[in-house]
């Protein structure tokens, strides 16, 4: 599912392996946050830790591991030789966090010893991959070099995540967070519009705006529900078991999250590929700005992403 970003190694949105090309390792399809567009993406992990996740496709053909680390330092070789300046790295796949310190400690010792130039590591993380690890363990990894973790919260609501098989409750999100945060990291937390179908819509925009004002994350990204042929929910929606809320709902839904948001000075973003209407703002000062533009939007009076235009 698109919904996470997904990218090449460098600037494209999908890539399949080319190690003819560059002799760089890359398997199967490589995923990575927006902003991370223009990143240097590495796998240092296969696939996701938890991978149970029924609104997400990403890795469900691939089999959690650690990459070797010889693979994966020769793999940051080989970009050190093809590449006069890397600015950002981006350590894939799913959940990175969860190796061990002493692995991830060699790759951001190399990276600041062969790469000085580089100016930000960035890694998905999951509340289980933060919670195992110790304060110390985690200031020990800023301290080499790990600048910012991407954490999916996805819905505050215990009831969604629980359907949702996310596998972590609202308050061991809020809990990870608190200790990321401790630790010197920066944080970039996402959501999911519609994720609570027409059932929880407001549940779960009331209770994800109030988990997200508890994160108190650096970066906050709402991205809209898209089902993909194949997608565990897919089932579910064909049993009745869960009903897909409609893009004016949509709106409504992002409207009373952000109403109960309070996060200052967090950056907030509905700018994915899957949003109907495009936001940015800082929060709090300018939630009222991006709550007008939803209520305009509502009315009818400004024009909503096309259907086919989604996840392109």
């Amino acid at each position: 599912m698109r919904n996470q970003g997904q990218g090449s190694a460098f600037t494209e949105n999908k890539t399949e392996s080319y190690q003819e090309e560059r002799q760089m390792e890359y398997e199967g399809m490589v995923y990575r946050p927006p902003s991370e567009a223009y990143s240097l993406i590495i796998q240092v992990t296969i696939g996701c830790s938890q991978n149970d996740c029924i609104f997400c496709n990403m890795y469900k053909e691939k089999r959690f591991r650690m990459r070797p680390l010889q693979d994966v330092l020769a793999d940051f070789r080989e970009a050190r030789e093809y590449y006069n300046s890397i600015g950002k790295i981006f350590l894939a796949d799913g959940d990175a966090l969860i190796c061990k310190n002493e692995y991830l400690n060699e790759i951001l010792k190399y990276i600041r010893e062969e790469i000085p130039e580089c100016r930000q590591v960035t890694c998905y993380a999951s509340p289980k991959s933060v919670m195992i690890k110790t304060k110390e363990e985690l200031r020990e990894l800023r301290e080499n070099g790990l600048d910012m973790v991407y954490m999916g919260l996805e819905s505050g609501n215990a009831q969604v995540l629980k359907f949702m098989k996310k596998g972590a409750t609202p308050d061991e999100m809020i809990q990870s967070a608190s200790k990321i945060k401790q630790a010197g990291i920066r944080l970039s937390v996402t959501a999911i519009s519609g994720l609570g179908g027409k059932k929880l819509w407001m549940e779960h925009a009331v209770d994800t705006g109030k988990v997200f004002s508890a994160m108190k994350p650096d970066y906050i990204g709402l991205l809209t529900l898209m089902i993909e042929p194949g997608l565990p929910l897919e089932e579910k929606i064909r049993s009745g078991e869960f009903e897909l809320i409609t893009p004016y709902d949509n709106l409504k839904e992002t409207k009373l999250m952000l109403e109960h948001m309070d996060c200052p000075g967090c950056i907030f973003r509905s700018n994915h590929a899957s949003n109907y209407v495009n936001l940015r703002g800082t929060l709090n000062e300018d939630r009222d700005k991006m709550i007008a533009k939803l209520d305009e939007a509502i009315q009818g009076n400004l024009h909503l992403k096309e259907e086919w235009m989604r996840g392109f």
